[in-house]
């Protein structure tokens, strides 16, 4: 290469070599104004999730803990898109803002380890309710069966008449006895059901309980490592002036 076209060589390259930072600053800006954008969208979230407030109620807080981790990726993405590129084309307006939400990073992610033992707590608590709903409701299923069972066992054969009358049915020409144990082997079988049912019940709420809890406990430990890195990455960003 001659000198002369190397002259003209360097030129452009640093031409083209200026016009790539400047295409680059201007990536960099739409990336974090995005990242702005999808933190506010974050906060319009976390707004809507609280009001009302229903705190103390175990179901409340379980479904807000669960939603809070469900949308924990969107202000992840949004810190990463406002963080990038650390102090390189910043306005003065940002370095405030820049050193707030690098502080904020450590608060949610003590906030987020605080959760846990709430959740798990409050997934003792709704197993517990549960417990106790299905067997009150079964409870009363079987209250009324064992009441049907009764007074068949004192029925007349008219009032048994009557009984099946109601029901639609009627002896068949069948023994009134005949028909009495055989409906009191049909209610015992109905009772039996009802025991089988609940327990089925029981078993797969607390599955569901459970598998719900043990993924957004584990959710919000994963979000509270990845919130408390993020403020150790952005040190820059506490101490700049």
């Amino acid at each position: 290469m001659t000198k002369s076209s190397s002259d003209k060589f360097i030129p452009a390259l640093v031409q083209e070599l200026q016009e790539f930072a400047f295409s680059q600053t201007v990536s960099i800006n739409i990336l974090r104004t995005l990242g702005y954008g999808l933190l506010i969208l974050a906060l319009f979230d976390v707004v809507e999730m609280f009001v009302p407030p229903n705190f103390m109620n175990p179901a409340w807080e379980f479904q807000t803990f669960g939603s809070l981790v469900e949308r924990v990726p969107v202000p992840l993405i949004g810190l990463a898109l406002v963080f990038y590129g650390e102090l390189h084309s910043r306005s003065k307006w940002e370095l405030l803002s820049l050193k707030l939400l690098s502080w904020l990073t450590l608060l949610l992610a003590v906030i987020f380890l605080v959760l846990i033992p709430l959740g798990i707590g409050n997934t003792v608590r709704l197993n517990k309710q549960s417990i106790a709903q299905v067997n009150n409701l079964s409870q009363q299923q079987l209250s009324r069966a064992e009441q049907v069972e009764q007074q068949l066992n004192q029925a007349t054969p008219e009032q048994l008449g009557t009984f099946l009358k109601r029901q639609g049915r009627s002896f068949d020409g069948k023994n009134p006895q005949e028909v009495k144990t055989q409906i009191l082997s049909e209610v015992s079988k109905a009772k039996a059901q009802i025991k089988t049912q609940a327990k089925a019940t029981q078993s797969s709420q607390r599955l569901t309980l459970i598998k719900s809890s043990v993924k957004w406990n584990l959710g919000a430990l994963v979000s509270a490592a990845l919130f408390f890195s993020f403020w150790k990455i952005t040190k820059w960003a506490r101490i700049s002036r």
